[in-house]
């Protein structure tokens, strides 16, 4: 059995964490008490909990990594959850992403790629309180039997956006996804104003793990 411990030592990081957010241009109160109540240090190894609170992205295995709180806060902020929202996030990894959708009052549908990642993370949410639903398998089609969903979020980095999740967004919806090549990709933020009508904002590049699947690499 896992011993999840909050010190004060860790409360207080994490509200030196809320507040270097804040700093950085993170506005939306919400997401920054959602990063603020949230165990970061739940989601690493107990070797690197001294760095839990720094805002940098860590591997957590298979590959992959648990994304900077910036990055969390970012996407997180450009989806503007409402409560009941259903969201559908591409890439569960460590499951803080989705820890920190279901504390904005979002009904999370997550899928993850990798097997092993999959099964860790849905042991391991609901012993934080965090409800989530779980599906591994190829997240650049999304889940069509689930559809539609009022917000996406790809926390992989995509050479195209799927069109299998634009289909999959319902109108009014907002799509949140890093798009360029490997390295780098830029956030790119969709909203779908009519079945045919998509508007695309264009915001700072970031370094994303590959979105890997038959839409992705």
């Amino acid at each position: 059995m896992i011993k999840l411990e909050d010190s004060y030592s860790h409360k207080g990081q994490r509200k030196a964490l809320v507040k270097t957010l804040a700093r950085k241009g993170i506005m939306d109160k919400k997401v920054l008490e959602a990063i603020g109540t949230i165990p970061r240090h739940f989601f690493f190894d107990s070797a690197l909990h001294s760095h839990a609170y720094e805002d940098k992205a860590f591997p957590i295995g298979e590959g992959q990594t648990i994304s900077q709180p910036f990055t969390v806060a970012f996407q997180s902020e450009l989806l503007a959850i409402n409560a009941g929202d259903k969201v559908l996030e591409i890439g569960t990894g460590s499951g803080y992403q989705a820890a920190i959708l279901y504390l904005l009052g979002a009904e999370v549908h997550t899928i993850e790629y990798n097997q092993h990642l999959y099964q860790r993370t849905k042991k391991f949410l609901p012993k934080l309180g965090i409800k989530a639903h779980f599906y591994q398998g190829d997240g650049s089609l999304g889940i069509p039997d689930k559809a539609p969903f009022d917000k996406i979020i790809v926390t992989a980095g995509a050479p195209v956006v799927p069109k299998s999740l634009l289909k999959q967004l319902k109108v009014g919806g907002i799509l949140v996804i890093p798009v360029g090549d490997r390295k780098t990709q830029k956030m790119m933020k969709l909203t779908k104003k009519t079945a045919k009508q998509i508007t695309q904002e264009e915001y700072d590049s970031f370094a994303f793990v590959p979105l890997l699947g038959h839409e992705g690499w």
